[in-house]
């Protein structure tokens, strides 16, 4: 082939070195240009078939060959370029990866031997500028300085990193943690993968460009020239696995993906994510610069193989380059596949002459697109050769089918989903050997479908796990610093940007129930952050309506229109009890202040109206033992038992009686309370006082939901407790004070005059005529026999407390025959 210009196109990123090759190309009457990444192909096909027309435009890679007829301009991988066809322009991308040790060779065996009839383009980085010297003579060189300016900006936090950026990891588990995390941070996150097929890239490259996410998560697959709107990157680690062990980045590495940060003339910046071991501030300023020592070998593998021999053939492979400056790499993935092969004695039989080993050779070449164990992928690639072998020389569509048919599914997760995507590559590569299997077009149809049904369902499956929507437009719009309004329905539905968020009841948001635990957070953020005005608006209410809509329940808080607001604390006594605000995220301190203010004012207002027979007791100019009574009668709640007082009692002039009974205080047999303030609403009100002050916010639950005159008590509240709320408890009942001393005194009247009527007692207290007698015993009280045989009503002390009389025989299965068993 003749031998035109040759020229070096050198510099760092963005400093369109691609966009020259391509118009160079279309200058002339044919070309090919080789690049690195399948991805990278595909792209610029795309862009070159919008200029010229699909007709003139080809695409060659491993899984795919889109060659017109008359096509005239080739995009191809570097490993799949038709170097035998003549063109009038030749191009070779990201040239310095001549230095890789995986596939260098291949880039090296371009540099030195694949040249355009008219014109040779290398583009790539500076470092590889005196190998293209030295190996190249007469090559002219282009060097450009990038469009924009770089600058490194240190670490951050993944949360607090600028929109329109890019995080890097190299490890496929890194990148799924890092996406999770921006994903509950910022809403979600495009992912580009090596691995990923074009269809999937395109797919999730879209996400990020169309900005409905403003952040992408990355291999170093972007550093090879993938071109978006990147503004930021930081790298998530700065060391990653090569295949033989982890080892950290070389500065030009790690300049080739920071780069990508900017475009054309917009300035860019990089750094690492807060955790990460720190960027030394000399690989900093290098990168800024773009300078980088030299690369001083590059990879090298024997172009001249001898296929006469499987044997042979591993042996032309280990030939070492005699030229300074080239290095024979480690062993690739094909030449391992070769060494596996050729240890199985049949194979090694089979490959005895030129053809059998040039197909040997084709079958190792086959891509490991899913980076298996060599073992695993040499398994594969035996089973192909042995089928070549067959008679037929091809591989049988029986064979074929099964193993096709087995990747022809969109279950699975994501992990699943791209193992398969790799396989069925994997067979489109093998589809593209029309001499391997029987009507390629028709396999290639196939896999071609089923790649792109799987790259639909991978898509599908990136998206639902790292991105939500709703919160990716919620960080974009309240990112953006203009204000932003929420809509609220009369529901209290609430929606920001159009975003359903959750529903405002009260004063109390509650996020959608639907989002995932973690994005709870961002949706609350984006309610914190808009509904301050309608917060006012209820807080505004909530002093206005003077409590109207408050609720007290049992436990002690405080409901507003049916939210909890505010919560009753134990304060100087029981009917004057404290409020602490609920906690609630979008109230500040001072909005709770206001809060527990309008509720210390309802409440105060309420124990007022509600427990005025205890309240006027505190106001009323009683003096002496009279004031005592009622003071003490005040404190306990409006109940003590007599005995707690009796000395004052006895002190009571009738002037002193006269004042308390006007007061509702009540001096009875056993007890000494407040008359009046044990109707329904006073004492539901008390006993959550009561179990407030005392600290049993759940006493007032135990209690019956009506606080009936009496009711069985046993394993309910304790006896303190009843007493405080006035139902003191007699033997298995607690009995409202009021109505049990009615009982009481009718008992010692009934007994004086015609005896004791136990369903007339019943009917006083509201229980069972047999429950009588043990509520007269608790009360210390019992029947006794005179010495000439009658029945009289006493006290434990023996005193008698009803005129003698003479006993009749009471029934067996009577409430008196129990009462009498007492005695």
């Amino acid at each position: 082939m003749s031998q035109g210009r040759i020229v070096a196109v050198l510099g760092p990123t963005n400093t369109g070195k691609t966009h020259l090759a391509i118009d160079r190309m279309l200058g002339h009457s044919s070309g090919m240009i080789g690049f690195p990444l399948r991805l990278l192909a595909r792209e610029n096909y795309d862009r070159v078939v919008s200029l010229v027309g699909r007709n003139r435009a080809a695409l060659v890679t491993g899984e795919e060959k889109i060659v017109p007829k008359g096509a005239r301009y080739f995009l191809c991988t570097v490993e799949s370029m038709p170097v035998a066809r003549e063109v009038a322009f030749l191009a070779i991308d990201e040239v310095q990866l001549c230095a890789d040790p995986e596939r260098g060779h291949i880039f090296t065996d371009r540099l030195l031997r694949a040249r355009g009839r008219e014109e040779t383009m290398f583009m790539g980085a500076q470092t590889i500028a005196p190998l293209i010297r030295r190996m190249v003579p007469g090559a002219a060189f282009d060097t450009r300085a990038r469009f924009s300016r770089l600058s490194f900006t240190g670490a951050r936090k993944l949360s607090r990193l600028p929109r329109r950026s890019a995080v890097i990891c190299f490890a496929i588990n890194d990148v799924y943690r890092v996406a999770e995390q921006v994903r509950r941070h910022r809403g979600g996150a495009a992912i580009v993968l090596g691995a990923l097929s074009p269809r999937t890239r395109n797919a999730q490259v879209e996400l990020y460009q169309s900005g409905e996410v403003d952040y992408l998560v990355a291999t170093d697959a972007i550093g090879m020239g993938l071109n978006m709107d990147i503004d930021h990157v930081a790298f998530a680690a700065l060391r990653k696995f090569d295949g033989r062990g982890h080892r950290p980045l070389r500065p030009p590495e790690l300049a080739q993906i920071a780069g990508r940060a900017g475009r054309h003339m917009s300035d860019g910046t990089f750094g690492t994510t807060e955790g990460t071991e720190a960027m030394g501030e000399e690989t900093a300023e290098a990168i800024e610069a773009s300078r980088f020592d030299a690369i001083e070998q590059i990879m090298w593998r024997n172009p001249a193989l001898d296929f006469r021999s499987g044997a042979r053939l591993a042996a032309s492979l280990e030939v070492k380059p005699r030229e300074a400056g080239l290095r024979r790499g480690p062993l690739a993935d094909d030449q391992r596949t070769l060494t596996a092969l050729l240890a199985d004695e049949e194979i090694k039989a089979a490959a005895s002459n030129p053809g059998a080993t040039r197909l040997l050779w084709d079958v190792c070449r086959i891509p490991d697109f899913r980076k298996t164990m060599t073992d695993s992928h040499a398994r594969f690639a035996r089973e192909v050769f042995r089928q070549l072998c067959r008679p037929a020389g091809m591989i049988s569509a029986d064979w074929a089918q099964r193993h096709i048919d087995q990747l022809d599914r969109t279950d699975g997760d994501i992990d699943t989903l791209m193992n398969r995507i790799s396989h069925v590559r994997t067979w489109t590569y093998m589809a593209h050997r029309e001499d391997w299997l029987p009507k390629g077009h028709g396999w290639q149809a196939r896999t071609r479908e089923i790649e792109d049904r799987l790259s639909d369902a991978l898509h599908g499956a990136l998206s639902q796990r790292f991105v939500d929507r709703r919160s990716a437009t919620l960080a974009r719009t309240l990112g953006n610093g203009n204000a932003v309004s929420a809509e609220i329905d009369r529901d209290g539905t609430v929606s920001v940007a159009g975003q359903y968020v959750g529903r405002l009841t009260g004063l109390s948001f509650e996020p959608d129930k639907t989002a995932r635990r973690e994005d709870a957070k961002a949706l609350l953020s984006a309610a914190r952050r808009t509904l301050g005005w309608e917060i006012e608006r209820r807080l505004t209410a909530l002093e206005a309506d003077a409590g109207s809509a408050c609720q007290l329940e049992t436990d002690g808080s405080v409901r507003w229109h049916g939210r909890p607001i505010a919560r009753l604390k134990r304060g100087p006594s029981p009917l004057v009890p404290a409020v602490g605000a609920g906690a609630n995220p979008l109230l500040d301190a001072g909005a709770k202040t206001r809060i527990e203010a309008a509720v210390q004012a309802w409440i105060a207002g309420r124990i007022e109206r509600d427990l005025a027979p205890l309240t006027r007791l505190s106001s009323h100019a009683l003096k002496g033992p009279a004031r005592g009574i009622a003071f003490q009668v005040l404190e306990a709640c409006g109940c003590l038992p007599r005995q707690r007082v009796a000395p004052l009692i006895e002190s009571l002039s009738p002037a002193d009686r006269a004042a308390l009974k006007a007061l509702g205080v009540r001096l009875g047999s056993r007890f000494v309370f407040a008359e009046g303030a044990f109707g329904r609403r006073s004492r539901r009100l008390l006993a959550i006082l009561v179990a407030v002050w005392r600290g049993e916010e759940g006493g007032a639950a135990l209690l019956p939901a009506r606080l009936p005159v009496s009711w069985r008590a046993e394993g309910g509240p304790p006896d303190g407790y009843l007493m405080a709320i006035g139902f003191p408890r007699l033997g298995p009942l607690a009995i409202r004070v009021d109505r049990l001393e009615r009982m009481l005194a009718s008992a010692f009247a009934s007994a004086r005059r015609k005896g004791l009527d136990p369903e007339a007692l019943a009917q006083i207290v509201a229980c069972t005529p047999d429950q009588v007698p043990e509520v007269l015993k608790a009360a210390g009280y019992r029947l006794a026999e005179t010495k000439d045989g009658k029945r009289v009503l006493t006290d434990r002390r023996g005193t008698r407390r009803a005129k003698e009389r003479k006993p009749g025989k009471a029934a067996p299965d009577s409430p008196f025959a129990s009462l009498a068993q007492l005695a």
